[in-house]
């Protein structure tokens, strides 16, 4: 999906199995990399510099109309003579197109951005598309590549009533999303509610006792900040912290790891039962922060 309308409004809007171009390149006069002056002492030496102009605008549609398009994305310009040609040969045409907005359309519908006209082969084309249509949501445009057969890229929509809420749900998405990616490339899962704070705590503790002198207390001060969360937890869901947290302990001290807080009755449960597992990844990274 993108931010964007054809720049013709005569152009289609809506296409079904679309042929689709992807270019770098602009579809107008290339102007010259230095500052040059010319002087013209005949009118018809004027229409020349124009007819030229329109020659090389000319070349670039035809070298594209070559493969039949139906569609054309180009992440710079397109004069208003490339939009005329263009629309004679039935091709829609949108242009300024962000530059990773072009990156995500030639993942999703198979196709290869060029940067040159020249250099546009058959398999350049993107025909993975099921369907281009555009719609108006508000004041504005937006550009719909639908129904893709194999899609390496989507795009999720969010709409809310103020830009807060929308701030909000973009970054509970991304945590959503990054915990997903946590889990497809360490695909170990930790149990929650404050589980497995409380079952490092209570094996730090039993540590401690093993170890003679000042030495047990780096072990006793970390076991006694791994408690912080589950007695978090509790005054957070209105249970009682000292009661709650010496049944819990002694859960883990009878071996039964895997119990926890519930957050919302603020007691002991099984976090197994209850289905609550979080990223190992995070869990791990989160304990090497605080430690360093």
């Amino acid at each position: 999906m993108l931010n964007k309308d054809v720049t013709h409004p005569n152009m289609r809007r809506r296409i079904a199995n679309p042929r689709i171009i992807l270019l770098d390149c602009p579809l107008e006069y290339k102007k010259g990399e230095s500052q040059t002056y010319i002087e013209i002492s005949k009118e018809s030496q004027w229409k020349d510099f124009q007819d030229e102009e329109e020659k090389q605008v000319r070349e670039m549609c035809e070298r594209i109309m070559e493969f039949k398009p139906d569609l054309i994305f180009t992440e710079k310009g397109i004069s208003d003579y490339a939009q005329s040609i263009l629309l004679q040969g039935n091709i829609t045409a949108i242009r300024r197109v962000r530059k990773s907005d072009n990156n995500r359309i030639a993942r999703a519908i198979g196709a290869t951005i060029v940067n040159r006209t020249e250099d546009l082969r058959e398999s350049d084309i993107g025909t993975k598309c099921g369907l281009f249509h555009i719609e108006k949501m508000g004041d504005e445009y937006f550009t719909f590549l639908t129904k893709c057969t194999t899609p390496k890229a989507c795009t999720i929509l969010l709409r809310g009533p103020s830009k807060d809420v929308l701030n909000e749900i973009d970054r509970n998405l991304a945590d959503a999303m990054s915990v997903a990616r946590n889990v497809v490339f360490n695909p170990f899962l930790a149990p929650g509610g404050g589980a497995t704070e409380m079952a490092i705590s209570v094996r730090l503790q039993q540590r401690a006792k093993t170890v003679q002198g000042i030495e047990s207390w780096p072990f006793k001060a970390v076991a006694d900040a791994m408690e912080v969360i589950p007695r978090t937890l509790v005054q957070n869901a209105g249970g009682n912290a000292i009661r709650v947290l010496t049944e819990l302990r002694a859960k883990h001290a009878s071996g039964e790891h895997s119990w926890g807080i519930n957050g919302d009755t603020g007691k002991v449960e099984d976090m197994k039962k209850y289905g609550l597992y979080e990223s190992a990844s995070v869990k791990i990274q989160t304990l090497k922060t605080a430690v360093e």
